[in-house]
């Protein structure tokens, strides 16, 4: 896992660089887990599960918390080996056929246990996603998908919670940025009615928090949603027209334009349809432009109020 620590002249990089992936992977999870595995992860890890005092002895402790990543991610015959070592990076692990497992964390963590449970989070959640057969193309997205996998399962609002910064220094673990995290965290917090921010011991992490909350919230409101605001509405009933009018195909250039700005795309067929993604899994639904409709994903069972 990567791992940043340095001052201010390097800062931590934020935004939402990698949300196109963030969905992709949140897609998916829940294609391979499906809708009824993905809701037995309604309980996050708790606080007081990885909590790690400076008296606790650190190879007795370290067993426990990842001990609690394991019982959390159900994979009961799973043994983690966790040592330290001086290396670049905040943690590393071997992924084989198991039962046993060998993590390495950064020699740092000796000294700074307070984050020894977003480190494990990361490197468990490889684990489970080996195990799974669930991977991502490229070091770079499938890590991002580890990251998302750990933050909507339930376990990586630690990953956010590990983001600090001072005048002097920063330290942030993951490839997700803060607000990405804190977007997936949103994500799950809508599914589960289950608030991470009570957690925070970080001010940092709780600002990047609502700050991916409101761009997961704001998935909720694009049209053809029934929620949509009203220059959101505007626009699509302008571009409802083009599309009534020529009826392009789905591939062409007003379909593509239309979907650049808001996700949703027109598809010629008899009667036309729209396309757009689901808030939820970010699946995509096709409905029947005919005005008000009720639409359910048939992959997270999401039910939706839709406007065509």
């Amino acid at each position: 896992m990567a791992a940043r620590h340095g001052g201010t002249a390097d800062p931590v990089e934020r935004g939402f660089p990698h949300l196109e992936t963030v969905r992709a992977a949140v897609t998916a999870l829940y294609k391979r887990l499906s809708y009824d595995t993905i809701r037995t992860f309604d309980v996050s890890v708790s606080p007081g599960d990885v909590a790690f005092a400076d008296s606790d002895d650190l190879y007795l402790g370290v067993q426990r918390v990842a001990r609690t990543m394991v019982q959390h991610l159900r994979l009961p015959d799973a043994r983690m080996i966790v040592n330290f070592r001086d290396m670049e990076h905040a943690a590393n692990i071997e992924l084989a056929a198991g039962p046993e497992y060998f993590i390495e964390l950064n020699s740092r963590f000796k000294n700074h246990r307070r984050d020894i449970g977003a480190a494990l989070a990361h490197e468990v959640m490889h684990v489970y996603l080996h195990r799974l057969g669930l991977a991502f193309p490229g070091t770079r997205d499938n890590e991002i998908l580890t990251d998302t996998a750990a933050a909507y399962l339930g376990s990586g609002w630690l990953l956010l919670d590990a983001f600090r910064q001072d005048a002097l220094s920063s330290q942030k673990f993951g490839y997700l940025t803060p607000e990405e995290f804190g977007y997936v965290l949103a994500k799950r917090a809508a599914l589960f009615g289950e608030d991470p921010a009570v957690w925070f011991t970080s001010p940092q992490a709780y600002e990047s928090y609502r700050t991916g909350r409101t761009m997961a919230q704001r998935d909720e409101s694009q049209p053809p949603l029934a929620t949509s605001g009203w220059a959101g509405r505007r626009r699509y009933a302008r571009d409802r027209r083009l599309a009534l009018a020529a009826e392009p195909p789905s591939g062409s250039a007003d379909a593509a334009a239309a979907q650049g700005r808001s996700g949703y795309a027109f598809e010629a067929n008899s009667p036309l349809r729209v396309s757009f993604p689901c808030p939820t899994c970010h699946q995509r639904i096709r409905v029947p432009v005919r005005g008000r409709v009720r639409a359910r994903c048939g992959l997270c069972r999401t039910v939706l109020d839709v406007d065509t």
